[in-house]
């Protein structure tokens, strides 16, 4: 036997009186800097998928746009797509949401000016149409919802939803407002808004189709029909 004393054992590190046995301490906290940057970044490749995807609809249309596409044009991996969008139709809505319904909030938003009258207010609207929709590739978007609308209803609902049925409304009023003013004569017009935006379809269906052969004067062609409705406007 050895007279060696005994070793004492070793005393382990206190745990913290609100942590309970078995729990992991608590992650550093992410710094507003860092968080701000990931938001960024992210922010960054969803607007690139979603310009990507508008690309990609444009060129195939809905029904042959593959998200691998849209993932290659955008430049990321196919699984980033998941992380932004459910599926392809999750995706059309947001170009939907972020292309126009933007614009039909500006346009039915925005309080009339002071003495304006109906006609101006119809014509200010179409003015805005054609510049923003009509020429553009937001008239793309509604050709596309035009051909290919009946083969996938959930898309042409959400459309009809958020942009058409807003514009209805936002017509409607205007209509009424002139009946009641006096400047529209026709007063089973309030039933029909779509006669007043009739124009401003034709337009956008136009441009696509015929412009090489005969280009559209969408506007003054607008005019005309707001003569058709409000009588011709006088000149001095």
């Amino acid at each position: 036997m050895t007279n060696e004393p005994a070793r004492k054992p070793r005393k382990s590190a206190p745990k913290p009186a609100n942590r309970r046995a078995g729990e992991k301490a608590p992650a550093a906290p992410t710094s507003p800097k860092l968080a701000s940057n990931r938001a960024e970044r992210a922010a960054e490749r969803r607007g690139a998928i979603i310009e990507a995807a508008m690309d990609e609809f444009i060129a195939r249309g809905f029904a042959a746009t593959r998200l691998d596409d849209v993932a290659k044009r955008a430049g990321v991996a196919k699984g980033t797509i998941y992380l932004h969008f459910k599926d392809k139709e999750s995706m059309f809505e947001e170009l939907i949401r972020t292309a126009i319904v933007p614009m039909i909030n500006r346009l039915w938003g925005t309080p009339p000016q002071p003495g304006a009258s109906v006609r101006d207010m119809v014509e200010g609207f179409a003015k805005t149409f054609i510049e923003e929709v009509a020429t553009t590739r937001r008239g793309d978007l509604v050709r596309l919802i035009v051909a290919e609308g009946p083969r996938f209803p959930a898309v042409a609902d959400f459309y009809y939803r958020e942009v058409v049925s807003r514009g209805l409304a936002g017509m409607r009023a205007l209509i009424e407002l002139g009946i009641a003013r006096g400047e529209i004569k026709q007063k089973n017009l309030a039933r029909f808004p779509q006669i007043m935006v009739a124009p401003a379809l034709i337009a956008v269906i136009w441009q696509s189709l015929f412009s090489r052969h005969a280009p559209l004067d969408a506007l003054e062609m607008f005019r005309v029909h707001l003569d058709l409705i409000f009588g011709e406007r006088r000149t001095t």
